[in-house]
């Protein structure tokens, strides 16, 4: 009698922020109605933490803390199931635009907000549309001096394949106040590029099959798959938000489709929260850190 394959298990992530606060609608003016735009991030949120419940799943969560503040009932329900709560920073501002001393200030402030709702600690950063980049690896550092274990913000897509391969779901990276773990989205090599298949557009772009495809591939390859959604994709009936022809058509793309195709993700992967998939690989003083860095705030 032959034994049954256990399945390997991914991680499953989603950035949890408003339908009027993604970087291809922003704009200064714009930001400052943001109290004014209808909220819809709690419902939507929800419905997610329903269906990884229906499947016995669990995810990471970066939650902003500009919606933190106001939703912190929702942040407390999703640590109180055994989901990671980790930080997406405070207003969803590109770290590409900030300075070193207001991405510091930014990403503290959210981490203090997330840890004071949960009792946790947060080890887990991602910075709104990936924007650690070559040009602000600086703010890797800065990250390991707040207290951060993990990023998961370079998303190496449509660039070149390095000979060094990472299938593994996450690599160390030196910086010059120590080291952090970097686990960045799946991407698949085709025709010499990194093609990207781990979620947001790309998930409601592809038709299932193909993504679930790609997904295979790189399970077989022996990858940890590295995915991410955010909450607006499952909401169709969200307001519509003046933009750039593109940006409508990137932001608002096969959203009643959302849903059924993460049911089917579910369905066919086994996934679970960054921390709970890397922890085996994560160095123990790494966590310790954290750890002391939450008890001598109290």
């Amino acid at each position: 009698m032959s034994m049954p394959v256990e399945r390997p298990i991914h991680c499953l992530s989603f950035d949890v922020e408003e339908h009027f606060q993604v970087s291809a609608f922003w704009s200064d003016a714009r930001r400052q109605e943001w109290d004014r735009y209808e909220s819809r991030v709690e419902r939507n949120t929800r419905l997610l933490a329903e269906l990884l419940a229906k499947h016995g799943m669990k995810a990471t969560f970066f939650i902003l803390g500009w919606v933190a503040e106001r939703h912190p009932e929702l942040v407390k329900s999703l640590a109180a199931q055994g989901h990671e709560v980790a930080s997406h920073g405070y207003g969803h501002e590109l770290v590409t635009t900030q300075s070193p001393a207001r991405f510091r200030q930014d990403v503290r402030v959210a981490k203090k907000i997330l840890e004071d709702l949960t009792g946790n600690p947060v080890v887990g950063y991602r910075a709104p549309s990936f924007s650690i980049t070559s040009e602000t690896a600086w703010a890797l550092s800065i990250l390991v001096e707040e207290g951060y274990v993990y990023d998961s913000s370079i998303y190496d897509r449509f660039r070149r394949t390095e000979s060094e391969k990472r299938l593994a779901c996450g690599f160390e990276i030196a910086t010059p106040a120590g080291k952090i773990w970097e686990v960045p989205p799946s991407t698949i090599e085709m025709l010499g590029l990194q093609i990207p298949v781990a979620g947001g557009g790309y998930f409601r772009l592809f038709p299932y099959a193909a993504s679930k495809n790609f997904l295979r591939r790189l399970e077989r390859q022996g990858a940890k798959l590295v995915m991410y959604l955010h909450p607006w994709e499952f909401d169709p009936e969200q307001p519509r938000m003046d933009g750039s022809w593109l940006s409508q058509f990137r932001h608002y793309l096969n959203l009643h489709k959302t849903e059924e195709r993460l049911i089917a993700l579910l369905e066919d992967f086994q996934f679970g929260a960054i921390a709970q998939v890397m922890r085996p690989l994560w160095l123990l003083e790494h966590e310790k850190r954290a750890s002391e860095a939450l008890e001598c705030r109290s």
